[in-house]
């Protein structure tokens, strides 16, 4: 009789194994020569070797689809046991699933721009995203960099935002330089929270592996092996814009999202994502996606407000 130690790491064991082993009991059933010892996050596996090099391929499929999914249900369990379970992990995403956030909700693009904008990441290095507010285009980037990471297509995330100020006054707020920042990051946290547990992603931001910081904070880097945001773009300035555009490293994607029609910098200054969308178009390697009022998917007067305002300056 053979004998082997596994250790389930970077997940909470009571996802895998169930409560009272519940989970763990699914797969007795199905691996009834197999004697199945759960102790913490050590399970302990004791039979013949051809069944446990079969039930650590299942166990395999089984971590995979919670790293991709962040959730196992009794139900996965008994797709994933059988013969075709590698097949039905791949294929379970659909055409618009982009991964499963907390609690199992799918996290999908939702309108024609948001899949485009999913096929062109997957396609291109740098992806620039432009759309009015509420059309997606931030929280399906977000929802790529955290596949991406999942799939461990790239070792860390970085997200990053022009702390600009949209008539209020940095200095006037309370609390320290990190205090005074957030504000301007917290959609981005947001959008984190929907998709990451939120002790996992405090251990994450905490160990460097996802980083949010105002795009001052960018200059002198080199970002390797890294999905990279730069959120409301039209915020930024010529010479920030060309600095962060040249931060790109190896094995790197950049997604630069904005809407050109809410540049809050001051009147003498131009905005450095305009002037980009001119001068890099048609560069391989380069795709532009532009979203309209039709993937605005807040509340339907948002859609309204969208068109009064640009029928106005129009």
């Amino acid at each position: 009789m053979k004998e082997k130690l596994i250790e389930i790491t970077h997940i909470n064991p009571v996802d895998i194994f169930g409560v009272n082993e519940e989970k763990l009991n699914i797969l007795r059933t199905y691996f009834p020569k197999l004697k199945l010892i759960a102790r913490g996050s050590s399970l302990k596996i004791m039979g013949d070797e051809d069944n446990i090099k079969e039930f650590e391929k299942k166990l395999d499929l089984m971590l995979a689809h919670f790293h991709k999914y962040n959730t196992l249900t009794e139900g996965n369990i008994d797709n994933l046991m059988l013969e075709n379970g590698e097949e039905i992990l791949k294929g379970e995403q659909g055409k618009d699933l982009i991964l499963f956030g907390n609690g199992g909700h799918p996290i999908k693009a939702k309108t024609k721009n948001q899949r485009l904008i999913c096929e062109e990441i997957e396609k291109n290095d740098m992806v620039f995203a432009i759309g009015p507010a509420g059309s997606g285009k931030t929280y399906t980037a977000v929802a790529m960099a955290v596949k991406a990471l999942k799939n461990k297509e790239v070792r860390r995330i970085v997200l990053t935002r022009p702390a600009v100020e949209a008539g209020e006054h940095l200095g006037f707020l309370p609390g320290d330089l990190k205090e005074k920042l957030d504000p301007y990051l917290q959609p981005l946290y947001d959008a984190l929270r929907d998709m990451i547990p939120t002790e996992k992603l405090a251990a994450m931001i905490e160990g460097g592996i996802i980083q949010i910081a105002p795009l001052a904070f960018m200059r002198g880097r080199t970002l390797d092996n890294a999905f990279v945001i730069l959120d409301e773009a039209q915020n930024s300035t010529e010479g920030q814009i060309k600095m962060f555009l040249t931060r790109m490293g190896q094995s790197a994607k950049f997604v630069i999202t904005g809407d050109v029609t809410q540049v809050d910098l001051p009147k003498h200054q131009k905005s450095g994502l305009i002037k980009s969308l001119n001068i890099l178009k048609g560069i391989d390697g380069i795709a532009m996606v532009y979203l309209d009022e039709n993937d605005v998917l807040r509340h339907r007067l948002v859609k309204r407000i969208t068109k009064a305002f640009d029928k106005d300056e129009n």
